[in-house]
């Protein structure tokens, strides 16, 4: 068994954080029937794709329910466990609500790696999760050749003012809460080793204040940008609602070096993928080129909120509109 301080932990790990997602188009054909549940109070199903399950407890409130778990995004334990807990708190903040309970997932290789560096992957998971007001109350652990973590988590919202993924209105700002650009980074961490401090900070950072600002706003529609990519969140909220969109990718923010990952190549199989997944629904303008479409497809792990709607302090990257697709210029 090797040192706790010698492992590196992506080595372990066949993709990176969300980059590991079953792709997007195979994952809507194994769940195609077991839509349309609409009983005992469901607010939110799988019939859209959406962030988290709802339910209806109560005339005022809603029960939020999701699961995120992963493979090793970074070699660090303890930021490995803060990047996944954040993750799996954002498909609340997504739906506008708060994260009230949490429980670990986790598989561990117990025979090949210590397990002292599990300890410091729960213990990232649980500073994450004290930060949000979220205690983490037990879990589940399996015996598994691939180390895996993140969390199911239990959250409330008031169901007036959910945001959803069909609840999209055309001739509206799309406002996107985090930089993207860190799955190309991560790409080039499980690679070469090297580590992105902004990459690091920008997944350990909570969509709470994002969320906050979306309900403020007024805003009904939103999702969080994962394992699909800017563009495959987007065309799933287009699609569930109705719309079309406009995108301006010179208004998107990158984390710094992603320009320079995707120039040497650290383009995921999962972000390729997601652009071949899209690319029927999508047009692009004279003058872009390939690379941008693959930046704008990059997996995300614990990326920001895209909100239809302005929020103060955040950047516009483009509006919605009437009609279907997604235009790039």
């Amino acid at each position: 068994m090797p040192e706790t301080g010698a492992v590196r932990l992506t080595g372990f790990a066949h993709g990176g954080g969300c980059a590991c997602k079953i792709p997007p188009g195979e994952l809507e054909d194994a769940v195609r029937g077991l839509t349309g549940q609409t009983g005992a109070g469901v607010l939110v199903g799988l019939d859209d794709g959406d962030d988290a399950a709802a339910v209806l407890v109560r005339e005022d409130l809603a029960v939020l329910s999701t699961a995120d778990f992963f493979t090793p995004v970074v070699d660090d334990a303890y930021d490995w466990g803060r990047i996944a807990a954040a993750n799996a708190l954002s498909d609340v903040y997504a739906m506008g609500g708060r994260p009230v309970m949490a429980i670990n997932l986790v598989g561990w290789p117990r025979d090949v790696l210590p397990m002292e560096l599990l300890t410091e992957v729960l213990r990232g998971g649980l500073a994450v999760a004290s930060e949000a007001g979220c205690p983490v109350i037990g879990g589940h652990s399996i015996d598994d050749p691939e180390p895996k973590y993140g969390m199911a988590v239990t959250g409330v919202a008031d169901p007036a003012r959910l945001l959803r993924n069909d609840a999209a209105a055309p001739g509206l700002p799309l406002t996107l809460t985090k930089p993207i650009g860190v799955g190309l980074l991560n790409n080039r961490h499980k690679a070469t080793g090297e580590v992105s401090a902004e990459a690091v900070a920008t997944m350990t950072r909570l969509n709470r204040d994002g969320a906050e600002a979306a309900l403020t706003a007024g805003a009904r529609a939103a999702t969080d940008v994962t394992g699909f990519g800017l563009l495959g969140h987007l065309h799933k909220m287009c699609r569930a609602s109705g719309v079309g969109a406009v995108l301006d990718r010179a208004a998107v923010p990158l984390v710094e070096g992603a320009q320079e990952a995707l120039r040497d190549g650290f383009v995921s199989g999962g972000t390729r993928r997601n652009l071949d997944w899209v690319r029927p629904h999508l047009r692009a303008g004279a003058g872009v080129p390939e690379e941008d479409l693959l930046l704008l497809a990059d997996a995300q792990t614990s990326g920001g909120l895209l909100v239809v709607g302005e929020l103060p302090g955040y950047p516009v990257i483009g509006h919605t509109v009437a009609g279907s697709g997604i235009e790039v210029r």
